[in-house]
């Protein structure tokens, strides 16, 4: 086991008492990339919240996390789960993508596309595509 697998055993065995299927761990050129299938967004979080417990300064340069939630087609209705704010809605896949809409806590959005594990693409019940942080959306 190497020094990255050591620091994120965590998340690894998060993932696998999640029930993350074809859970993959795979280290390449000091980056660690953890894929994988979850059922649902609780099991997605919780990879996210070990992640988070081991390294709150998270940055994909360490460990790059791919885990797409099974049954999660194209067209599904998605829940805005942020804590208070609005959630932005971006040009790109990224927080440096200009802000093209909001959704608001508890509103639905429509997913386009599955994207990343990081962004998924969606469109607003006004009709607004972009990009937005799929931690704060629930199924």
């Amino acid at each position: 086991m190497s020094a990255l697998q050591d620091k994120y055993a965590g998340v690894i065995s998060a993932a696998q008492s999640a029930g993350v299927s074809n859970l993959k761990v795979v280290e390449q050129d000091g980056i660690l990339y953890v894929s994988g299938s979850a059922a649902s967004t609780a099991a997605k979080d919780a990879v996210w919240n070990a992640l988070g417990a081991i390294d709150s300064t998270y940055s994909a340069s360490d460990i790059n996390v791919d885990v797409q939630v099974a049954g999660l087609a194209s067209g599904s209705t998605l829940t805005v789960a942020t804590e208070d704010s609005n959630l932005n809605i971006r040009q790109e896949p990224s927080t440096e993508g200009a802000i093209v809409g909001k959704a608001a806590k508890g509103e639905s959005v429509t997913l386009v596309e599955q994207t990343s594990d990081d962004w998924w693409k969606v469109r607003t019940a006004d009709g607004e595509e972009g990009y937005a942080y799929a931690r704060y959306l629930r199924a």
